[in-house]
């Protein structure tokens, strides 16, 4: 016979603060500063990556250069979020869509300024990037 190994359960919730290394995209974070949104290009191979990367991802190659995105592109697939993580609990529900923007690379942002009902896949939106209320840079999608 096996024993089946001991276990609690813990009904509390954990907070994980963590730091993450940007410095080799730091020209990203500080894009979004200014209002800019950057994807990097992979030198050797040409690969377009967004959220961009210090590494490509295809060749391994750590020669990218930076490209800014104009950010106009088409919804690909949608979803609005009602049961939503701990980390958001505060916000509303709230939609995040999929779009191939022109320069071909696919995007998951949060869209806002529309309602559920206006959204449709094929959709023309704009990637922006945003400094919150509480002065975090972040992108989202708008209706183009």
């Amino acid at each position: 016979m096996v024993d089946k190994p001991l276990s609690l359960k813990s009904a509390r919730t954990l907070k994980i603060t963590y730091n993450l290394p940007i410095s080799r995209t730091s020209k990203f974070w500080q894009g979004l500063q200014e209002g800019r949104v950057y994807a990097a290009r992979c030198k050797k191979c040409g690969k377009l990556h967004f959220p961009p990367v210090a590494d490509c991802g295809s060749c391994n190659s750590s020669d990218v250069e930076w490209i800014e995105l104009d950010g106009e592109g088409e919804v690909v697939t949608f979803t609005q979020v009602f049961v939503k993580p701990a980390s958001f609990s505060d916000e509303q529900s709230y939609i995040v869509a999929i779009a191939e923007l022109n320069e071909g690379v696919k995007v998951l942002a949060w869209l806002t300024g529309v309602e559920r009902e206006d959204v449709k896949v094929g959709m023309h939106v704009k990637l922006v990037a945003k400094l919150t209320c509480d002065k975090r840079a972040v992108y989202e999608f708008i209706a183009a």
